[in-house]
């Protein structure tokens, strides 16, 4: 046998012996009591589905997901804050959940609670400006939609989930419409939200379709931007992509949807915001889709959460 089989033969005795003297003081520590190791904490957002939560202001069920920060049910009485999404049926094409554990895991946010409130048949109608429908008459329920989500979800949310309140921790986002409507709610009421972001948002929302200059003029959004009283001081980040239309009513070379978007920051800047602080519009190559806008998300929940 030569001398090299000998020395494994030995290291393999060796590596026996003290294997069975670890096992020896695991079970001896054990009968005095050592605790058991640590399940490792959870690292990803949970999802809690209603798919009916009922509403008196609309006469009518909706779907709801909250989505929870891996440490919800190990944090005792800590309180997070909260972000409300239009279009809540859009978070899986959105990439919404690897975008919170990523961002949550990396820091680049704190963790927080989710709620997506999914649009239904009659989305046309529930988002826009309340009280005002556009020329098309869309838009006629969006009083009814505001109410909904201020006097029937939030004090839902608040009573069943450990939300932090007030308009420092909390948010709303949506997408084109859904973007509006967010605006909408976030403007209408400054004291519940502070930080609003709409995604190639539909700020072309209009009451006439006459001639370009009537339809320029009769911007909703805009408007109350520019007689606002008092101004509301919220934080507003506001994406468009290249590719959101095709659409130049002026012939100026800018897509509406850029234009409608640069418009509504020039008259926020004009009433005081600040570029960059208060106000933030990015626009990015990309198209009037799920994945131009969850490519876009982190942005904004860094903007409003960091």
């Amino acid at each position: 046998m030569s001398g090299t089989s000998e020395a494994n033969r030995r290291g393999s005795g060796d590596a026996g012996q003290q294997m069975w003297m670890a096992c020896a003081v695991a079970l001896l520590l054990g009968c005095a009591g050592a605790s058991a190791p640590q399940a490792p904490a959870p690292v990803h957002y949970s999802v809690v589905h209603v798919d009916s939560f009922p509403s008196l202001v609309l006469s009518e069920r909706r779907v709801v997901d909250v989505y929870l920060p891996p440490s919800y049910d190990s944090a005792g009485s800590a309180r997070y804050p909260v972000l409300y999404l239009n279009d809540g049926q859009d978070a899986t094409a959105l990439g919404l959940l690897p975008t919170l554990d990523s961002l949550t895991a990396s820091r680049r946010i704190p963790p927080l609670i989710v709620i997506a409130i999914h649009a239904n048949d009659q989305r046309m109608q529930d988002y826009g400006t309340s009280g005002t429908p556009n020329a098309q008459g869309f838009g006629a329920r969006a009083h009814l939609y505001e109410r909904f989500v201020l006097e029937e979800v939030m004090p839902w949310a608040a009573a069943r989930y450990r939300l932090r309140t007030g308009p420092a921790h909390t948010a709303i986002v949506g997408s084109s419409l859904g973007g509006l409507g967010a605006f909408d709610l976030a403007w209408r009421h400054p004291d519940v939200f502070g930080t609003v972001g709409a995604m190639s948002g539909s700020f072309w929302w209009r009451t006439q379709d006459g001639t370009a200059e009537q339809r320029q003029a009769s911007r909703v959004a805009l408007t109350m931007v520019r007689e606002a009283t008092p101004l509301p001081r919220l934080r507003i980040w506001l994406e468009t992509a290249d590719g959101d239309e095709t659409s130049d009513r002026d012939g100026n070379g800018v897509i509406d949807s850029i234009q409608d978007t640069d418009d509504l920051v020039d008259a926020l800047l004009a009433r005081g915001y600040t570029r960059g602080k208060d106000v933030v519009h990015i626009t990015v190559q990309g198209g009037h889709n799920q994945e131009t806008w969850g490519r876009v998300l982190p942005q904004f929940l860094i903007f409003a959460f960091r």
